[in-house]
């Protein structure tokens, strides 16, 4: 394929950088303002999650905001500062002198690559998640906790993110109940004690099958798989919390490191095991918040600006 692209979209930047949410979004504003040009690919339209978030309430500066507007603002923001290519999937990466990328529609040659692909809550599935999205199902305990302080809540999961998210949830003042499919958690011991200190109900052996209420949510139906019976119970809100996938197939076909979950490895610069190559935001795992993926995407950016001026790689091999 040959390397050519659209007037004005360079075809030869700095850096490619894949995904245009929060962290995608701010490595390109820094590395632009570091002298280095970039092109930010996106397979659909920019915004990443945070764009079907119904409101934004700890985005600092901002009481509330919904997600969609947050992020056309962080969207018009960097288009002045880079080419940001919507609708264009990257289809392979070949690491060489240069990062070669090509896309379902052109190739580009980079000097560096930052993986800002983001990950996807695992949902459940059931009538009523989507329908009241924000207006309490979450997917994010501590974006939206806050609101849940002496109200009765549920937690869908049994695995460390949803005992996290209940001792959280507990510590606001929310009254948490666990649902868990299993008859044993598989969150790590020393979580369960604590939750067990909380004296929470935990139902075993249960599952969601639906959530229902009018504006908001009401009550969640319940089924106890081993007596097959359901019932109704009345909630404010249900967290969902049954893990995430995250986007990091592609990084992993060019040998980026992967932790056991498939998040992608990376330091404090957020450099990760192949030189030139970075990830941010929520592909790296950890604190998969707004702020947070703005932070680590201002690092990747400045951290490729530093390493292509002083190569830490080559002096390793001096």
């Amino acid at each position: 394929m040959s390397l050519v692209a659209p007037q004005g979209i360079p075809h030869e930047p700095d850096i490619v950088i894949i995904g245009a949410g929060p962290a995608g979004l701010t490595a390109a504003i820094y590395a632009s303002r570091s002298g280095l040009s970039s092109v930010v690919l996106e397979k659909a339209i920019p915004g990443g999650q945070v764009s079907i978030t119904p409101m934004v309430e700890n985005w600092p500066g901002e009481k509330n905001i919904p997600g969609a507007r947050l992020m056309e603002m962080m969207t018009a923001q960097a288009r002045e500062y880079t080419d940001i290519r919507e609708n264009e999937a990257v289809k392979n990466i070949k690491i060489g002198r240069k990062m070669e990328v090509m896309t379902n529609k052109r190739a580009y040659s980079a000097r560096a690559l930052i993986f800002a692909t983001g990950a996807e809550h695992l949902k459940l599935g059931v009538p009523g998640e989507e329908k009241f999205l924000g207006r309490g199902v979450s997917y994010c305990a501590t974006c939206d906790g806050f609101l849940y302080k002496d109200r009765s809540v549920l937690v869908a999961g049994g695995g460390n993110s949803a005992l996290t998210d209940a001792l959280y949830l507990v510590s606001l003042g929310a009254r948490v109940t666990v649902v868990h499919r299993r008859e044993e958690l598989r969150a790590e011991k020393r979580l369960q004690d604590l939750f067990a200190r909380t004296e929470s109900p935990i139902l075993f052996d249960t599952v969601v099958e639906e959530i229902l209420g009018a504006a908001h949510v009401e009550s969640a139906r319940l089924r106890n798989l081993k007596a097959d019976t359901a019932y109704q119970m009345p909630v404010d809100g249900v967290f969902i919390a049954i893990g995430e996938t995250p986007a990091s197939d592609i990084a992993k076909e060019i040998g980026v490191l992967v932790d056991t979950e498939g998040f992608i490895k990376v330091d404090r610069s957020m450099r990760t095991n192949i030189p030139r190559v970075y990830a941010c935001g929520d592909v790296t795992g950890g604190v998969r918040q707004i702020v947070t993926a703005v932070g680590t995407g201002a690092v990747a950016a400045l951290s490729a600006f530093e390493d292509l001026e002083n190569p830490y790689w080559k002096k390793k091999l001096e």
